[in-house]
């Protein structure tokens, strides 16, 4: 028999229709894989034992009152949610010291829609102080480490959930996504990392979309199952800045259907100057091409269309949220240096330095998305290197460095942000026992065409048959 943590949340649902399992048998389950291997690995913050198991039970009660066609979907399968994500009555810290004892009385409303389709919550996943970091790493718990090599990183800043996600600590999760943060992670541990499209996902009910870069999305191991959490979050709230309307049709159904021949573009020069791409993801994008070409799309080489006038404006934007969060003088000695130096950062732009940049943003990737109209989506790797060592990005003790170094990891995956356009991470590829993620995005607001083309690359090159070769286990 297949295990229980190795079926996806699909195979999940179905065993318990059926009868084969219970709701309180996964989550027992699960949990036991979180004691035994989530402290090696750093995947979660705050475990919620008696809640989950409480909710099993319901999950389970409610199955056996009601008729199968008026239940959630996932009734009783298992997820977690990032712990920047707030969660009544669940701690929440946001990976910091400052906010270590910080309960929230709200969910979020991503929280509420996950757990209407009938998700059980099994805690809260590890993340950097504030998401502000390509790695996760904080004060509360220490570093996530992807379960391929616990002496490297899971990657950031949903680093705990891949790592869950991967480790089969839990068949799927919730992250988000500011620069990368799902696509991130996902490269690092070898899942799939969905970022949806600007305003797909509400920010609500006390979260704000009001730069345009955040959103949450789905941390998974199969394509189908991704998108049917994006369905689950994909809601709007009244008032929200960017809404996109309810999609018409069921992301799941795209990803039971078939693209056609599609147009694609490639490149593999990172938008900053002096970076480049590793050995080992230049061979997972030459690999991605091949396999979209044997699937008969046109795949064609183009310069990167990103011009690097948009870093400094994107670090004006990233460190003026930062300077506008509520933190008192006496909390910054809790602050991590990183933390403070984008404070510091922040603190010096104005008013109209936003505004600038802003506009800057918005004008620059309004011409790129229109220059690449005649494409149907765009390749490239998702990072420029392996998962690096868990202490390689803060080693010198420069935040100044640190910075640089991540933009050497990183040098694909923030523009999309920018732009707003829905992008994936595909685990295609393994170099020297390390996963390697490549990336594929589509056209603003067509995340259902790019569920498409992502199951059909699934299925023509499953990745779902490689797992960490050591399970590691907390002694």
């Amino acid at each position: 028999m297949t295990a229980l943590h190795e079926l996806d949340a699909h195979a999940m649902a179905d065993a318990l229709a059926r009868g084969e399992t219970t709701s309180l048998e996964l989550v027992e389950h699960h949990l036991r894989r979180i004691d035994d291997r989530g402290p090696a690995l750093g995947a979660f913050v705050t475990v919620t034992h008696e809640r989950s198991l409480q909710a099993a039970r319901d999950a389970d009660a409610t199955r056996r009152a009601a008729s199968p066609e008026a239940l959630p979907p996932f009734l009783g399968v298992p997820t977690a949610f990032k712990d920047l994500t707030s969660t009544a009555g669940v701690r929440t810290t946001l990976g910091s010291r400052l906010m270590a004892d910080h309960v929230p009385d709200v969910d979020a409303h991503v929280v509420t829609l996950v757990e209407r389709a009938g998700f059980v919550s099994l805690g809260k996943t590890n993340t950097p102080e504030l998401g502000l970091s390509s790695y996760t790493d904080n004060d509360v718990v220490g570093p996530a480490r992807t379960p391929w090599d616990l002496d490297r990183t899971a990657g950031g800043s949903s680093g705990g959930a891949a790592a869950a996600v991967a480790a089969g600590l839990v068949p799927l999760a919730q992250g988000s996504d500011g620069g990368g943060s799902i696509r991130i992670p996902s490269s690092c541990c070898g899942v799939f990392g969905f970022k949806p499209s600007r305003g797909r996902v509400s920010a609500g009910p006390v979260g704000s979309d009001w730069s345009g870069l955040a959103g949450d999305g789905p941390i998974t191991r199969t394509v189908r199952d991704a998108a049917a959490l994006l369905d689950a979050m994909a809601h709007p709230m009244p008032g929200d800045l960017r809404p996109l309307p309810d999609p018409v049709e069921p992301f799941a159904a795209w990803a039971g259907r078939r693209p056609g021949r599609l147009r694609i573009a490639r490149w593999v020069d990172p938008y900053l100057p002096g970076l480049e791409a590793s050995a080992g993801s230049l061979a997972a994008w030459e690999h991605a091409t091949e396999v979209l070409r044997g699937l008969g799309h046109e795949v064609v080489d183009v310069e990167n269309p990103f011009p690097p006038e948009l870093e400094p404006q994107f670090n004006v934007v990233w460190s003026s949220g930062m300077a506008a969060a509520p933190i008192p003088e006496e909390g910054l000695d809790l602050l991590r240096g990183t933390t403070r130096y984008w404070l510091e950062r922040g603190r010096t732009h104005s008013a109209a330095d936003l505004a600038r940049a802003m506009q800057f943003l918005e004008a620059t990737t309004r011409d790129v998305v229109t220059s690449m109209s005649g494409f149907d989506a765009w390749l490239t790797p998702t990072l420029a290197m392996p998962p690096q060592p868990v202490a390689w990005f803060t080693e010198s003790g420069d935040p100044a460095e640190d910075h640089r170094r991540e933009l050497a990891f990183t040098p694909y995956t923030a523009v999309y942000n920018m732009a707003g356009v829905p992008a994936a991470s595909l685990p295609l590829v393994e170099v020297d026992g390390l996963p390697v993620g490549v990336m594929l995005a589509g056209r603003p607001g067509e995340d259902g065409p790019l569920f498409s083309l992502c199951a059909q690359v699934e299925e023509a090159d499953p990745w779902n048959r490689r797992r960490p070769p050591r399970p590691p286990v907390h002694d």
